[in-house]
């Protein structure tokens, strides 16, 4: 059995959820792999970035969002509502601040010591619930979707831009 592994970076933009399409940079993954039987793992190495896949759909709102990430981000508002005062949640407590607080890159977590960049609970659950990887096919060397499928990451935490990475590990022979 092999074993290849690769990573896509994506950069996330702060105010809202960030979906980008990382299906061609995945097929091109599964493609340089060399495997021709197996499976891909696209799996997010962040705890408020989710991994699916979903129809791609051609329609797009004023601020570039395809309806059905428009459809999904209402739906998890009813559920998880966005993080915007200390009452939303009881994520993060004082403990969780003070241990951020002590990392040596705390300007990366908490620019200008500022606490409310972790009200993000929402965040974590949004990403909890929908899930941080999938597993497709790999079959005569190409990643196996349905025509309209794409494989979407997500970054739910919207408190600023980040880069992220997505994981990609095809197995097989």
């Amino acid at each position: 059995m092999a074993i290849y592994k690769d990573r896509v970076v994506v950069e996330t933009l702060a105010d809202k959820p960030t979906y980008v399409d990382v299906t061609d940079e995945v097929r091109g993954i599964v493609e340089a792999s060399g495997i021709k039987e197996g499976v891909v793992f696209c799996i997010s190495q962040h705890t408020t970035c989710a991994v699916f896949t979903e129809e791609f759909d051609h329609d797009l709102n004023p601020s570039g969002d395809t309806f059905l990430q428009v459809d999904l981000n209402n739906g998890l508002e009813r559920v998880f509502p966005e993080q915007h005062d200390w009452a939303t949640y009881n994520y993060p407590g004082l403990r969780h601040f003070e241990e951020v607080e002590s990392w040596p890159n705390i300007e990366a977590y908490l620019p200008g010591g500022d606490r409310r960049y972790l009200w993000n609970g929402d965040g974590h659950l949004r990403s909890t619930l929908i899930g941080s990887s999938v597993t497709l096919e790999v079959e005569d060397g190409k990643l196996q979707m349905n025509g309209l499928a794409s494989i979407f990451f997500v970054d739910y935490d919207r408190t600023r831009e980040r880069t992220r990475k997505l994981r990609v590990i095809v197995m097989g022979e």
